[in-house]
């Protein structure tokens, strides 16, 4: 069984939603819709108000476009209310109050009503009208909003026992085992569809073996894309690791532009370690899922027992080596030996170390220290936040279309190939 946890307020879960029917159906096993009041999960695991009410301009921008581009690539129509976020509490007790038989077309109606139409869910009669219009009888519609209020508890014992599973976001999947998997977001199909193969993303390699990004048929593109990291982080350390092969399938030109994260995250007003910040909850998802994408791409990783460095000269390295156009594998090099190799980025023999390994002058480590490299490094972060750019890694296709995170190389690479999503 493959359970979708959701609330109609989350625009990605009303994307997950339009694929999880197919996708059971592919697996050969039944959906089971789990609703829930993610204000209630926030609450309960002391998110405040969730994350979107915290969000930096920058990063805010990018959901943005983010939440577009995916409604594109899915074929889903998509607006975001004028109202958004409207409180889902009532249409949500009113989906209890329909017979289970009823919840898919229910789902889908009042779904359509919030992210299609942008209509105001909060009422009974807007509600009424969604069903009505999604195919759901007379009858049944008036039962279940006349016992909405009677559905209050079951709807906090269902938010609760989302909670218990760990669930801090939506769209949250969820296959039980010897234990239950939880997989997070509209953008984890693929891992859903291998966990319902058998893959334990905690445990194994993927069925049939890592999967790397893959480009289905080579192309060559005039485009440019640019990359934004600091070795510090693991998703950087892990999205460096895809570039070489990006590059060689699409023949793309590709920049690596190395920043000082620290820095730009007092720019922009965001903290320092974003991991520390997050809720229990979803620090523990986010800590698994470092192995969980080192197990898909078939990588090396080992959580640094020295979290965080200080990652300034490293970073200032890799700049010199664009004079050999060494500082992909440089990059690559630097980070795979804080994220897998237990190794310290902040002692100098390390460095001179990697340095050697990767066949680069290690005369580079005093260069570090030369002014003219300090104020490299230094406008390349200024650089970094005037593209918009509010984590790592960042990648931007000629300019123009910013995606952040290594989850979006996919389509990083439909962007290269020439797609050029509506928003951004």
């Amino acid at each position: 069984m493959l359970e979708l946890w959701f609330d109609f307020s989350c625009p990605y879960a009303y994307l997950a939603s339009r694929r999880a029917p197919h996708m059971a159906r592919a697996a050969g096993v039944e959906l089971a819709w789990k609703p829930m009041l993610l204000g209630g999960v926030f609450r309960g695991i002391g998110a405040g108000d969730g994350p979107m009410a915290t969000l930096s301009p920058q990063k805010a921008a990018h959901n943005h476009h983010d939440m577009h581009r995916w409604a594109e690539l899915l074929g889903a129509p998509f607006q975001v209310p004028r109202a958004h976020p409207m409180r889902t509490v009532r249409a949500l007790r009113t989906l209890l109050g329909l017979p289970y038989s009823r919840w898919s077309q229910a789902i889908e109606a009042l779904y359509a009503a919030y992210w299609q139409r942008g209509e105001d869910i909060t009422q009974d009669a807007v509600i009424a009208g969604a069903l009505r219009q999604g195919g759901v009888s007379d009858a049944d519609i008036s039962t279940a909003l006349t016992g909405a209020d009677d559905k209050k508890d079951e709807l906090r014992a269902r938010t609760d026992e989302a909670i218990e599973l760990g669930i801090f976001g939506a769209p949250a999947w969820v296959v039980r085992r010897d234990r239950p998997i939880l997989l997070w977001g509209q953008d984890r199909m693929d891992w859903v569809m291998a966990v319902l193969a058998g893959w334990d993303p905690d445990r194994d390699p993927p069925p049939g073996g890592p999967r790397p990004l893959r480009v289905a048929s080579p192309f060559r593109s005039p485009s440019r894309l640019e990359t934004y990291v600091d070795v510090a982080s693991p998703f950087a350390y892990l999205g460096l690791t895809q570039l070489p092969a990006l590059a060689e399938a699409t023949g793309a030109e590709v920049r690596v532009r190395p920043v000082l994260l620290g820095a730009l995250f007092r720019d922009i007003g965001q903290v320092d370690v974003p991991m520390f910040a997050m809720p229990p909850p979803k620090q523990r998802y986010v800590g698994a899922e470092m192995s969980r994408w080192a197990r898909w791409g078939g990588v090396p990783f080992d959580m640094p027992r020295k979290f965080p460095q200080r990652t300034v000269t490293a970073q200032r390295l890799i700049l010199l080596a664009r004079d050999q156009h060494a500082e992909v594998r440089l990059a690559i090099a630097l980070g795979r030996a804080m994220w897998a190799e237990q190794r310290d980025l902040e002692d100098p023999a390390t460095l001179r170390g990697v340095l050697q390994d990767s066949a680069l002058p290690v005369e580079w480590l005093e260069r570090t220290q030369e002014p003219a490299v300090k104020q490299a490094l230094a406008d390349e972060t200024a650089a970094a936040k005037a593209a918009g750019v509010f984590g790592v890694p960042t990648w931007v296709v000629d300019g123009n279309y910013l995606f952040w995170g290594q989850d979006r190389l996919e389509l990083v690479m439909r962007a290269l190939g020439g797609w050029k999503p509506a928003c951004g």
